[in-house]
């Protein structure tokens, strides 16, 4: 059956795509070394990953992974801002030359990444290398070959992130003896060791502080080859192969543990030997076999006589390497630096999450087809669901849960019920400021201010010897003190993977607790008040970063107004809290309206109207701005609400009063583009998705560390350093994906919670053509085309079953419809609507 549905599928497609040549599109080559690490080509497995960059006679990597964290939830030992860290296991180095001639210089160099493949390629004067991430165990393989007149030693050094000669009573001989350092700052520990282990080099590290542990281990081996191992110095060891023409293979293993080094070296050690057993060869078959069922799930391909579709495709497909490189372990892999890392443990905004930042990337997944990609974001908020909750009774005293803005992988401290108690009155505007106990100032006074509980702290120095924080001004509130929505829009996500996936396990298990929390935590907010215009309105909240102690801010209003139907709707698809449905349905028919022009005092008669910021006024930011949203489904294709898509424009048009063009900045973490493909602003889109893939950070046009990060805007391998030295990223390329998906297909209800519909090239360029498959709600996997304006047939696949809703693309014309290769109708509807199996391959034609 499964085999005739596949000659099926091939049958009915437009047309058949070749899927090496698409994705070779977007393949890295660079014909000279880049001059700097952070441009060095991005090799990883989900969990584990490194930049490769190299010298004139070495091949360099650090390696990272997700799962490794220095520090936690409750450190007090990083007061300073930029100074916490994670994810670094240790420098490597692949020294092909002792003396003499360089290897790696602009003559015969020639550096590649087969996205199609998954491996990458180097090659120089007389040295070749095939390097992969292996998918199914935590190796990199290395095969060298040695073509060389006069072949040489090749060492390989494994090099400790951290060295420091510190006085540590009793202990210094001891850690001289057995090749540890031991790094400590305040109350946090770093201890590094060097090993030697059945003819492998390893490298771990314990980090400690409190009740907290973490560990990693790397580990190296060779096949192929007589190698030797020495240690070099107190932070160096080294595994050297002997010289010889041919072919020999470099195995890199690493792993994590929070309970015992040594369960990490074991888990290293077994998946370096497991991989030694296999040939490079063997490894590499496995992997292409996971990269090509990995691309065959959806594809863009998309062409323009002026390039600028190429260019938008080329990036959209080298973003679903670098997503389905580094997202698909335990853990998110943080905004700034994510797998890539090659700096050590330094990089900029330290090792928190930001949500603004980290939705950038997840925002483009589920119409990708690729679910497991976003499972680590949901598995580590959904891991500290009950931190969350505590969060919200003692910080907020308000039930439900609150994931702040910034987070640390391990959720939110529980702190002293006395501290908690005084956090709540002076943080819910109960209790003036400048009252603070002693108690409350000593407490806050350790603690990292990037963390949303103490971010009323801004940019600390030194006085006479004492670390001196200075406030912000304006008492409990800072950046991202009192931002809700971050807690919203992760549950409207969860809503958004089971509409995609129709996964009633998922619905029950993950996405209803998520998005039953985050209308709780809004319903029962002390500074939530039902007013005398029967309107619930709420207080002293931030609207995103800009505006702070808000009344009615934008994001919470759409918040509410977007996941409270949506809790409904999923309460009556799982049967569950019956009771609660009346009450919140309630609380949905009475929240305030979206902020807007309305509420602006002595707006003048006939000026177009739009959405704001907050109502006025506010305890910082402008209010009177005009702004947009790209979550809850307010303003898309399908919108019902004509006078709230007016508005919705009319706040477009006027962020771009001068209109859009070729010459429009658009920055890194900007959302616009995407605000305009859901508003069917095509116009734009042809300018704002290839302007946001060319990001100018300078500093007149973004936020960032320009002189600190080099001056440069993107670098060779397609990332950015906006985010500040060591926190590489490629978060403008997720906002351009998610446009892009956009632009090309919506299944958007007409209002939140109710059943979507999908329409096609809702806001796609008219002078670009392009032919997709992409996934619907409702698990339609959809395969469609456009040519010179006019678009082509289309094939559904029926994932789950269920009735398929789809604008008619033909506007006025009948459709005719196919199941399983036969016709069985025409349909003449705007509107067309039919059921489906299971299984079933569906086309549509004119």
């Amino acid at each position: 059956m499964l085999s005739y549905l596949f000659v099926i599928i091939l049958s009915l497609n437009a047309q058949e795509i070749d899927y090496r040549r698409l994705v070779s599109n977007a393949d890295l080559i660079y014909k000279k070394p880049v001059h700097r690490s952070e441009a060095g080509m991005p090799l990883g497995n989900g969990t584990m990953g490194t930049l490769v960059w190299t010298s004139p006679s070495s091949i360099k990597m650090q390696l990272n992974r997700c799962d490794v964290f220095a520090v936690n939830k409750s450190t007090d030992s990083f007061k300073q801002r930029h100074t916490d860290y994670a994810s670094g296991c240790g420098f490597i180095d692949i020294n092909l030359v002792s003396y003499g001639k360089d290897i790696f210089t602009n003559n015969d160099f020639i550096q590649k990444l087969n996205l199609y493949d998954g491996e990458m390629t180097l090659a120089g004067d007389g040295i070749k290398a095939r390097l992969i991430a292996c998918n199914d165990k935590d190796v990199f393989a290395i095969e060298i070959t040695d073509n060389r007149d006069v072949p040489a030693p090749v060492n390989i050094d494994l090099r400790m992130l951290r060295y420091s000669m510190q006085y540590i009573y009793g202990e210094n001989y001891e850690l001289y003896r057995d090749q540890k350092i031991k790094v400590k700052n305040i109350g946090h520990t770093a201890l590094s060791q060097l090993h030697i282990k059945e003819g492998n080099i390893l490298l771990t590290q314990e980090f400690s502080e409190n009740d907290f542990y973490n560990s990693s281990a790397l580990a190296i081996g060779v096949t192929g080859r007589n190698s030797k191992t020495r240690f070099l110095n107190g932070s160096t060891i080294q595994l050297s192969v002997e010289p010889g023409n041919g072919v020999f293979t470099i195995y890199i293993s690493s792993a994590s543990d929070f309970e015992d080094v040594n369960n990490a070296i074991s888990k290293s050690l077994n998946c370096l030997e497991s991989a030694k057993s296999d040939t490079y060869g063997r490894l590499l078959s496995e992997n292409k076999l996971w990269w090509h069922e990995f691309w065959s799930r959806s594809y863009v391909d998309l062409d323009s006589e002026d390039g600028e579709a190429d260019l938008v495709e080329k990036n959209y497909t080298y973003f679903q390497y670098i997503m389905g490189a580094s997202s698909r372990g335990e853990y998110q892999p943080r905004y700034g630096g994510m797998l890539w890392y090659t700096q050590g443990d330094m990089r900029e905004w330290g090792s928190q999450y930001w949500w603004n930042n980290q939705v950038c990337y997840y925002n483009a997944i589920a119409p990708t087809n690729r679910h497991e990609l976003m499972e680590p974001m949901f598995s580590m908020y959904r891991k500290e669901y009950d931190s969350y909750a505590t969060a919200a009774r003692q910080q907020w005293a308000s039930k439900g849960i609150w994931i702040p803005e910034t987070v640390w992988f391990d959720g939110m401290k529980e702190m002293p019920e006395d501290i908690a108690s005084e956090m709540r009155d002076l943080y819910l505007v109960r209790k003036p400021w400048n009252e603070r106990s002693q108690r409350f100032r000593d407490y806050a006074a350790t603690k990292p201010k990037h963390n949303p509980r103490w971010n009323w702290g801004t940019v600390g120095r030194w006085e006479e010897g004492h670390w001196i924080i200075p406030e912000k001004g304006l008492g409990p509130f800072g950046h991202v003190t009192h931002i809700f929505s971050a807690t919203a829009e992760i549950a409207y996500l969860s809503w958004l993977r089971y509409e995609y996936t129709q996964d009633k396990e998922w619905l029950l298990e993950t996405a209803y607790p998520l998005i039953r929390g985050a209308v709780e935590f809004y319903r029962n907010f002390p500074n939530m008040r039902k007013e005398d215009d029967g309107k619930y309105h709420i207080y002293h909240t931030n609207d995103g970063e800009g505006i702070w102690d808000a009344h009615n801010a934008f994001r919470d209003i759409a918040g509410i107004r977007g996941i409270t139907p949506v809790l409904i709707r999923a309460s009556e698809l799982l049967g569950k809290d019956d009771e609660m449905r009346p009450i919140w349905q309630e609380f949905a028919d009475n929240i305030s309206p979206l902020p807007s022009s309305d509420n602006i005092k002595n707006y003048p008669e006939g000026k177009p109207k739009f959405y704001t910021g907050a109502a006025s006024p506010a305890g910082r930011g402008a209010t009177d701005r005009p702004v947009y949203n790209i979550y809850y489904d307010h303003f898309t294709a399908g919108t019902r609400d004509i006078e709230v898509l007016k508005k919705a424009n009319n706040s477009f048009d006027l962020m771009y009063s001068d209109g859009v063009d070729q010459n429009t900045s658009v920055h890194v973490l900007d959302k616009k583009p995407i605000a305009a493909a859901l508003l069917g602003r095509s116009e734009a889109v042809k300018y704002l998705i290839p302007n946001q893939i060319r990001s100018d950070i300078t500093p007149d046009k973004d936020f960032c560390d320009w002189n600190g990060s080099g001056n440069e805007s993107v670098l060779a391998n397609r990332m950015t350093l906006r985010e500040g030295p060591g926190a590489l990223g490629a978060q403008r390329l997720g906002n351009a994906a998610t446009a892009l998906n956009t632009a090309l297909m919506q299944s958007v209800p007409q209002a939140p919670g109710e059943d979507p519909v999908i329409y096609l090239f809702p806001a796609y360029p008219e002078n670009w053509d392009a032919n997709f498959k992409l996934l619907a709600r409702g698990a339609f996997l959809v395969s469609c085309s456009v040519k010179n304006g006019k678009t082509g047939e289309i094939i559904i696949e029926s994932q789950k079953g269920g009735t398929c809703r789809i604008k008619n693309p033909w506007s006025g014309s009948a459709v005719s419809l196919y199941r399983n290769g036969k016709p069985v109708g025409k349909i003449q509807e705007e509107l067309l609507s039919f059921p489906t199996v299971k299984g079933e391959i569906l086309k549509l034609s004119r």
